[in-house]
């Protein structure tokens, strides 16, 4: 076969670049368990010596990684002073865990993706599934920061408003369900956003709301917030004014009978609020970096979930066209419409 030249090392510059990033986010992961990036916040330009001192880690290390994070582009070096520093930019990202763009909890889902690689062969040979629950543990904190930016940026000040009437049921005091909650970032946003209402978080994973009944007390709101382990198809409760479901439709084995039993447990003119990684109904449109992410997650994480309960597999990637054919309209709902979207998720208002 031929080859063309320029286009084999095009190619070959991308891999390098891509293993760079794959390897380098293991270092991304320790600067975060470590307080590597909170430290270099705080200190401002920092000797290798000066950081391991700040952090209680051996120098040696300190300085590979700090090489290794000059780089990435992810600090910067000044080789007259000796001196590296962590961008205020990069520090909003890595460095602070109110910031809207917080990414490093991503990196610890990368992780579990990697460590259940053994099973997800098998499954790739067999078509088995893997529970989200037997899932690496850092999956599931990980998970919750990495969605708790996009929550914090968006939740309350873009997505509930851009709801019909819902902003001010919650403002008057609404009564609300959180399915699929996990560690209750969202459901706590929402009540410290909201006095007046009550919130009730279900998760099938045990862990997790444990997690998330210690993070509502700590955060002040265990008096209006309850979590509880149910399942999408069967929590308790009725007359919810809001059910929503937080990035995590898609991964269940039953879409369809969890969406039927929102609208069983809405009251006559609730609000259905479904949020979902941002995606075209046709796949093409979502090869693209931010498909690149979903898909990848999609495959090691969702529809792995799904098929260890025989379920239908929707994927990260569904579309809002089969969430609708699919799901929406086979629980009941009558109405559907895309009442906001961002770069990563698209906000899906349903009603009866």
């Amino acid at each position: 076969m031929a080859i063309d030249e320029a286009k084999l090392n095009e190619f070959m510059g991308k891999v390098v670049g891509d293993l760079g990033v794959t390897m380098s986010s293991a270092l991304l992961v320790l600067g975060d368990r470590l307080g590597l990036w909170k430290a270099m916040a705080a200190l401002g330009p920092v000797t290798p010596a000066e950081l391991a001192k700040r952090t209680e880690t051996a120098e040696r290390y300190v300085r590979e990684w700090l090489d290794g994070q000059a780089a990435a582009g992810y600090v910067t070096y000044d080789a007259k002073a000796g001196r590296y520093t962590l961008p205020p930019e990069q520090a909003f990202a890595l460095a602070d865990e109110e910031s809207p763009a917080a990414v490093a909890g991503a990196f610890h889902v990368a992780r579990a993706m990697w460590s259940a690689l053994d099973k997800m062969e098998a499954n790739f040979r067999s078509g088995g599934g893997l529970e989200w629950g037997h899932q690496h543990p850092c999956l599931f904190e990980g998970t919750e920061r990495f969605f708790r930016a996009g929550y914090i940026g968006n939740l309350v000040g873009s997505w509930i408003p851009a709801l019909d009437g819902v902003k001010a049921k919650l403002e008057a005091g609404a009564k609300v369900a959180d399915v699929g909650c996990g560690c209750g970032a969202s459901t706590i946003l929402m009540a410290k956003a909201f006095p007046k209402s009550t919130f009730r978080g279900f998760d099938y994973h045990q862990g997790s709301i444990d997690i998330a009944t210690k993070r509502a007390k700590e955060a002040g709101v265990a008096d209006r917030v309850t979590f509880a382990v149910a399942k999408s198809t069967d929590y308790p409760g009725s007359g919810y004014d809001l059910v929503a479901h937080f990035d995590c439709l898609h991964d269940m084995e039953d879409p369809a009978g969890a969406a039927r039993h929102a609208r069983q447990t809405l009251a006559k003119d609730g609000t259905w609020l479904i949020v979902e990684p941002i995606a075209s109904d046709k796949s093409e449109e979502n090869h693209n970096p931010v498909g690149r992410v979903f898909y990848s997650a999609s495959a090691l994480l969702c529809v792995p979930h799904s098929l260890a309960h025989e379920g239908p597999a929707l994927g990260a990637q569904a579309g809002e066209g089969r969430l609708r054919d699919i799901v929406v309209t086979k629980g009941g709902f009558s109405r559907l419409r895309r009442a906001t979207e961002t770069p990563f998720n698209m906000i899906l208002e349903a009603r009866p």
